[in-house]
C-alpha cells in the first residue's frame, strides 16, 4: 500500500507541474472581484485534473499488480470495479473542471454532475445504505429500496460541494480529505477490506502530490474540479463500507465528514434566514472568518505575501477543528451511541464558536493557537 501512496503522489506532483506551466491563461479567466478570491496573482484551478489522473493511474495499478505484475497487494481489484469508482468520480470531477477552465457554468449544471454521479455510483457499484443505526428508524426505513437508494444519490451529489466549501484557503480541504481517507483505510482494514482501503488511499496518495503545489506555495489550487472528486470518492467510500461491513456504524462517516457537513447546513440556513438565495458565494464562512478576524501577526512589506501567509495560517485552525470529528470517529466507529453525541458535540461547538468570532467574543485560547 505504501508503493500505492508513492506512485499516485507522484503522478499528481507531475501531472500538477505540467498544468501549472501551461495553465496560466486558463487562470487569467478567474475574476479580480470574486467574494471567496483569498490570493494575490492568477494561479490555475486544475489540481483537480491532476488528482483525477492519479486516482486513475492507482486504481489501474491495484486491477494488474497481482495478476499480471506479480505484485501481491491482496486488494484484488477488478477491471469492472474499478471503472464503476472511476466514472462516477470523473462525471463528478468534469462538472466541476469545466468550471475550473471557462468559468461560465451556472450552479445547477454543477449540481446536476453530481446528481449524474451519484445515480452511476448507486447503478456501477450497487450502493445502498441499508441501516440508519437507530432501531426505532430502521424496520420503517426497510419497508422499502427507495429510500436507501435515494439517500445513497443525495450524499454522492452533496459531499462534493461540502468539499467546495471548505476549499478557501492553501492545504486546507486537501489535508483534511487526506486525514478522512487515512480514516476510511484505518477503519476498512480493522473489518479486512483492503479494497477499499486501497481505492480510499489512491485517493489520499494524489491528494498529498497535489498539496506538493499547493502549499504552502499555492501555485495550484484543486478548483471545482478537485473539490467534486475528493467528495464523490470519499462519499462512495463510505457508503461502501458501511454496506460492505454492518460491524461499521451509519454514523461514523457522519461523525467523520461532520465539519464539510455541517459548513454546508448552516451556510445555506444562514443564507436563507437573510433572503439569499443558497448557491450565491459570499465570504461569511467560519474558515474566512478565522482568516479575517484571528489570523494576525503577519508582517511584510510585500502585500501579495502577506495575504499569502495569512492564507497559509488560517488552515491549521481549520485542521484542528475537523480532528475533533475525525479522531474520536476513527476510535469509536463501531459505537453508535458514542458517534451520535460527538455528532450533536460538535454542531454545538460549531455553532458557538462561530457566533463568537461574528461577535468578536473569540476564546483567548482559540488567538492563541
Amino acid at each position: 500500500m505504501l508503493a500505492l501512496l508513492v506512485l499516485t503522489a507522484l503522478v499528481a506532483a507531475i501531472c500538477g507541474a505540467l498544468l501549472i506551466r501551461s495553465g496560466r491563461r486558463i487562470a487569467d479567466r478567474y475574476a479580480l472581484d470574486m467574494p471567496q478570491r483569498f490570493h494575490a496573482g492568477h494561479v490555475p484551478r486544475l489540481g483537480g485534473i491532476a488528482m483525477l489522473a492519479a486516482c486513475a493511474v492507482g486504481w489501474l495499478w491495484i486491477v494488474v499488480a497481482e495478476p499480471m505484475l506479480g505484485i501481491p497487494n491482496g486488494m484484488r481489484m477488478g477491471p469492472q470495479e474499478a471503472l464503476a469508482w472511476l466514472v462516477p468520480a470523473t462525471v463528478a470531477a468534469a462538472g466541476g473542471s469545466a468550471e475550473d477552465i471557462w468559468h461560465t457554468l451556472r450552479a445547477r449544471w454543477r449540481l446536476l454532475s453530481t446528481l449524474g454521479a451519484g445515480i452511476l455510483a448507486a447503478w456501477l457499484l450497487g450502493l445502498r445504505i441499508p441501516s440508519l443505526g437507530l432501531p426505532w428508524l430502521d424496520a420503517l426505513w426497510a419497508a422499502s429500496p427507495w429510500p436507501a437508494i435515494v439517500l445513497v444519490v443525495l450524499a454522492v451529489a452533496g459531499l462534493p460541494h461540502a468539499f467546495n466549501l471548505i476549499d478557501g484557503y492553501n492545504g486546507l480541504a486537501g489535508t483534511v480529505s487526506i486525514v478522512v481517507c487515512l480514516a476510511l483505510a484505518y477503519v476498512a482494514l480493522q473489518v479486512g477490506d483492503r479494497q477499499l482501503a486501497g481505492v480510499v488511499l489512491a485517493l489520499a496518495g494524489a491528494s498529498a502530490g497535489f498539496l506538493f503545489w499547493n502549499y504552502p506555495r499555492g501555485l495550484l489550487f484543486a478548483g471545482d474540479g478537485g473539490a467534486y472528486l475528493w467528495g464523490s470518492v470519499i462519499a462512495m467510500a463510505s457508503i461502501a463500507l458501511t454496506q460492505r461491513h454492518p460491524d461499521v456504524s451509519p454514523w461514523f462517516p457522519m461523525l467523520l465528514l461532520a465539519y464539510p457537513v455541517l459548513e454546508t447546513g448552516f451556510s445555506i440556513y444562514r443564507k436563507l434566514v437573510r433572503g439569499q438565495s443558497p448557491s450565491m458565494a459570499d465570504a461569511l464562512h467560519i474558515h474566512q472568518l478565522i482568516y479575517r478576524r484571528i489570523v494576525r501577526g503577519v508582517f511584510h512589506d510585500d502585500d501579495a505575501r502577506r495575504m499569502l501567509m495569512r492564507n497559509n495560517r488560517t488552515s491549521p485552525y481549520l485542521w484542528s477543528f475537523a480532528a475533533l470529528t475525525v479522531v474520536p470517529a476513527a476510535l469509536f466507529w463501531r459505537h453508535t451511541g458514542v458517534l451520535v453525541a460527538c455528532c450533536f458535540g460538535f454542531c454545538a461547538l460549531y455553532v458557538w464558536l462561530y457566533w463568537s468570532i461574528v461577535r468578536f467574543r473569540v476564546p483567548t485560547w482559540v488567538r492563541r493557537h
